[in-house]
Parts: C-alpha cells; sequence; structure tokens
C-alpha cells in the first residue's frame, strides 16, 4: 500500500477513530486503526467493539492495500506536524512496518496483519430515514446531561431515542434521566421514521455521535435495528450497538399538574445560582428557593463555609414557596435554555419541579427538590 494525503484531512480522519479506540486495552489490535486504501480514497475504521466509525477521506493511492496501525501514535504523529504538509503512508506488506513521510520528517510504524482486525457484522436495519445534523444535534445535546453514570442501573446509562406521541402528532424523542433530573427532547418526526424501534444510545456514542453532528447544512442518514444504530454521512459512518435494556416508564415522572409557575430570565437565574453556590458543602450542594410576590431569594447556608444570599426580580403570583435543589442540577438544566426566558412550574417543597422554556413544550425538564 502506497498514499500520499493532505496532513488536514488525515488529521481528521484520524481524529475520530483514534477518539473510539480505548486507552487501556488488552487485546492490541483494538488500539489500531484499519488504513484501507483503493481508487482515490482511503478509509479508516476504528472499533472498540461497541462502536465502529469509518472515516473515508480522498487521497492519491499510487498502490491498493490495508493495514493496521496504532490509533493514537498516527494521530500524535499527524497532529505535530506542520500545516499544509504532504503525508506519504506506505507499507510494503512484508516487513510489518508503516512508514509515514512529511517533508524531511520520517517515522516507522509497527503494524499488525489487517486479518485480525474485528469489523463489525453488518444489522438489518428496521429503519432508515434521514434528519438535518441540527435536528439530531439539538436532540441529543439537550438532553445528555442528564445521562446516569451510575453502572448498576446500566439502561439508563444513554438517551432513549424513540417515536412518542405528543400534542400535535407522533415526534422524534430523545429522553435521558438519572433519577435526580430528566431532560425529554421532541423534534418533528423524519419522514420513513414511524416505524423505527425504541433505542438507548450508549453515553459513549453520544459523546462521539455530536463530531458529525456539527456542519449545519448536513443531512444524516439514520439506520435503527432491536441492537444497532448507525448514523451516516458520505464521508463519515459511525455504528454503535443499543443497551440492551428496557427503559423505564418516564412519562409516570413528569409531573402534570405543577400550577405555581415562575418566569425568570435563564442567564441572570444561572449567575446567582453559581454564585451563591460557592459558599455551598462539597457534599449536599443545596440552594433554597424562596418565592413571593415578583421576588426570588436564592440563599445557601453551609455551617462549614458561611452564608450567601441574593435576590432578583421574577415573574411570580402564586403563594408562597420555599424549595431546595442540588445547586449543580439546576446550573445544567438552566444552561439549556436557548431563550431568554426559563419557566419553573412548581407543586410543593417535595414534588419535582417542571422547567421549560417559554412556552415551548417541545424541551421539558425535571428534576427533583432536596431537602434544605
Amino acid at each position: 500500500m502506497k498514499l500520499s494525503i493532505e496532513r488536514g484531512t488525515l488529521l481528521k480522519a484520524v481524529a475520530q477513530a483514534q477518539s473510539v479506540v480505548e486507552r487501556r486495552n488488552t487485546i492490541p489490535i483494538l488500539a489500531n486503526v484499519l488504513i484501507e486504501a483503493e481508487g482515490n480514497t482511503v478509509q479508516f475504521r476504528a472499533t472498540d467493539l461497541d462502536i465502529e466509525v469509518v472515516d473515508k477521506a480522498t487521497a492519491m493511492v499510487e498502490r491498493a492495500g490495508a493495514t493496521t496501525v496504532s490509533a493514537v501514535t498516527l494521530h500524535e504523529i499527524v497532529r505535530k506536524l506542520p500545516d499544509g504538509a504532504l503525508v506519504t503512508l506506505a507499507d510494503d506488506g512484508t516487513a510489518g512496518r508503516l512508514s509515514v513521510t512529511a517533508g524531511r520528517s520520517h517515522f516507522n510504524l509497527a503494524t499488525l496483519p489487517k486479518e485480525d482486525f474485528p469489523v463489525m457484522a453488518s444489522s438489518e436495519y428496521a429503519s432508515n430515514f434521514s434528519a438535518p445534523a441540527p435536528v439530531l444535534r439539538r436532540l441529543f445535546d439537550k438532553s445528555k446531561f442528564a445521562i446516569s453514570t451510575e453502572e448498576t442501573r446500566y439502561y439508563l446509562n444513554g438517551v432513549y431515542m424513540h417515536v412518542a406521541q405528543a400534542e400535535g402528532g407522533p415526534v422524534l424523542r430523545c429522553v435521558a434521566t438519572d433519577g435526580h433530573r430528566l431532560a425529554r427532547i421532541d423534534a418533528e418526526l423524519p419522514v420513513h421514521a414511524e416505524a423505527m424501534p425504541g433505542v438507548i444510545v450508549p453515553r459513549k456514542t453520544v459523546g462521539e455521535l455530536r463530531k458529525l453532528l456539527d456542519d449545519d447544512d448536513m443531512k444524516i442518514a439514520v439506520s435503527v435495528s432491536e441492537t444497532k444504530i448507525r448514523f451516516a454521512t458520505p464521508n463519515l459512518t459511525l455504528t454503535s450497538k443499543v443497551i440492551d435494556g428496557t427503559f423505564p416508564d418516564y412519562t409516570r415522572v413528569i409531573p402534570t399538574g405543577n400550577t405555581r409557575k415562575l418566569e425568570v430570565d435563564a442567564s441572570e437565574f444561572a449567575a446567582a445560582v453559581d454564585r451563591v453556590a460557592t459558599v455551598s458543602s462539597e457534599r449536599s450542594r443545596a440552594v433554597k428557593l424562596q418565592l413571593d410576590e415578583d421576588r426570588l431569594v436564592l440563599s445557601v447556608n453551609a455551617p462549614d463555609s458561611g452564608a450567601a444570599e441574593e435576590e432578583l426580580a421574577v415573574a411570580y403570583g402564586d403563594e408562597r414557596l420555599e424549595i431546595g435543589f442540588n445547586a449543580k442540577y439546576l446550573l445544567e438544566i438552566a444552561s439549556q435554555v436557548d431563550r431568554e426566558n426559563a419557566v419553573f412550574l412548581f407543586n410543593s417543597a417535595g414534588d419535582p419541579t417542571l422547567m421549560r422554556e417559554g412556552n415551548d413544550t417541545s424541551a421539558v425538564y425535571v428534576v427533583m427538590p432536596m431537602r434544605v
């Protein structure tokens, strides 16, 4: 195999591949990226056996062929090469070495046989549809903060993507929860997505997917089966196993009878919570909200470190309420708001609180209160 490729193109392809590779591997081949050159394209394939990413790039291929080399080492080399350099990758197949040449720099890297590289079995996808990158980005970006990191409830370690019924008809919905907070984000149902099986997309996949969704003009082809999900652009394909488990019935947790309504400027609120939480104890991070007629007082009282209080002018017309929250949860939810106003709907100091962005019901957040 012998090919020449522009450094920027190579860096982008190798960066995506090496981020999938697990740093600590018991199987040496899994630390490698499979490079396949043919025609005028080169493919970089990496996997951790749960996720597989394939990145295609244009290159000048002199000799077609394939080999595998350490993804992290190759990425580090390419990253340190000068901008605009032309990189030549050459492998004669017998020496077990890949030579990387750019200008006066020359590297020789150990390779492993391409036959040992595990390729993810292709699956029959029950549903195939396409969606604009910004739509998918919003669905996952706004829900991923609520993914649970607790390994025992593994079925919460991802975003539940499914077709659901909303007031205006069927929608594509992403839900994540860790038992303390919940995010439910809706988007218009793409054409041909009606029969999509509900799947739990793992946390790592959601992180890797983010890199695919940066281009606002891109259409992403999505394929879903009971066990796998695939996101593809013309140059990049990300295939992932889904979490084998049943996502709990989240609709039971979303309160419907909360009538006490607080409307507040989202960025002002987040900044005030952040300020008063500075003195809260690390363990509880508790912030108390005291609501009166058009007035909100945020306070923290931590016997070890001190106390803080801040008052905000808000829109609130219901009876007086005192309620406590974990500051981190409030900040994460407030930072999801794209509009000016955040609307909180309370019931009592012991019941879950609902938050949405203005009158928009396509993004709904639930946060559990805590005793303060």
